[in-house]
């Protein structure tokens, strides 16, 4: 194991600017996902980490050694691919060993490591398929396997969930975390989806053109995002924002631009202008007939264990949720009361939260 240390680190193809200067310390041990939509320079970075990107500008060090200049096979990385990058001639058992023997490791220690990582993986019974034979889940536990067997210092996933189904996804995502939980190894681990990041690593690096938006534990962006483009991307369904303005003439509220009017027990300190965006999450809302937004619901969707419910209040549209059944449909109109201690603001013009 070994820490991870990304220190101004730059990538320039041509004049496109793609990483900008990134500052992230990887403690020894650590789960950080990298995490933000697609083009924010997640994979870029991920690639530079593993060597197969040369870097423009910056440091990376892995333990205490700079890697730069480092080649790939020296780093003491191993890295799981989004497309599991499996020869299709080989065996799920040479597959496995094949870059243990081209290390000239001995025969007796590529097959104790090999069927130590098959076990681990619960895949002993399938090492002497190939891997057409195998399902998707399959193919991508034997991945994980191929970097396991190397015994890293880094682990690093490229997106090694996005080609399966949604039942799978859980699955793996599960199973990624139990090894992870298991081997204590340093993992980074890239991804689009947000809730892969928020239930698997100990820290996640918002991405976003190029650049770190913020880098925390889950819970606490979630609940504390730095800006607007963090508390946009993380969380499902995306959270309410709406631009209006502070009033204090009688009592404090905020009224969006759009017509909604939310009491507040105070107007939130940095409001100088007067201006705002109000955040409201989808689950930060209760059903109360002294609420004080009345909403048009135009769409619900009942999935079991909560319901989502789509409306209009004025000419804004909100974004409900439920964490239980509620007897809604299209047509009807229903109170709504935030949560006051959970609502959020943010600065309208550079978007930072207040």
């Amino acid at each position: 194991m070994a820490t991870v240390q990304i220190v101004d680190v730059r990538k320039d193809f041509g004049s496109v600017k793609v990483v900008k200067g990134i500052d992230i310390d990887i403690r020894d041990g650590e789960f950080v996902a990298l995490v933000g939509p697609s083009g924010c320079g997640k994979s870029t970075l991920l690639r530079m980490i593993a060597g197969l990107e040369q870097i423009t500008g910056g440091e990376i060090r892995v333990g205490t050694k700079v890697v730069n200049n480092v080649a790939p096979k020296d780093r003491d990385i191993a890295m799981v691919f989004q497309n599991y990058a499996l020869y299709p001639h080989m065996t799920v058992a040479e597959n496995m060993a094949f870059s243990l023997k081209l290390k000239g490791v001995p025969k007796r220690e590529i097959e104790q490591r090999v069927n130590k990582a098959a076990d681990i993986l619960s895949l002993t019974p399938l090492l002497g398929r190939v891997p057409r034979q195998l399902s998707g889940g399959q193919r991508q536990r034997v991945a994980m396997g191929r970097a396991i067997v190397r015994d890293p210092q880094v682990f690093l996933f490229d997106e090694p969930l996005s080609n399966l189904d949604a039942k799978l996804r859980v699955q793996m995502r599960a199973e990624i975390k139990e090894l992870y939980q298991r081997l204590k190894t340093t993992t980074i681990y890239v991804t689009h989806d947000q809730i892969e990041a928020m239930t698997m690593a100990d820290r996640i690096v918002v991405m976003h053109d190029g650049i770190v938006e913020q880098i925390g534990q889950p819970l606490e962006i979630y609940d504390q995002p730095d800006n607007m483009f963090v508390a946009g991307f993380i969380g499902s369904p995306a959270i309410n924002l709406y631009p209006g303005s502070f009033r204090t003439e009688d009592k404090a509220v905020f009224e969006t631009d759009g017509g909604i009017i939310v009491p507040l027990e105070r107007v939130p300190a940095g409001t100088p202008r007067r201006r705002g965006v109000l955040g409201i999450r989808p689950e930060h809302v209760a059903i109360d007939p002294a609420g004080a937004i009345s909403l048009a619901v135009t769409v619900t969707e009942p999935t079991g264990s909560e319901t989502f419910i789509l409306g209009r209040s004025e000419q804004e549209t909100m974004r409900c949720l439920f964490r239980d059944r509620v007897a809604l449909k299209p047509g009807d109109r229903v109170q709504l009361r935030p949560d006051p201690n959970r609502i959020l603001f943010f600065d309208e013009e550079t978007g930072r939260r207040i």
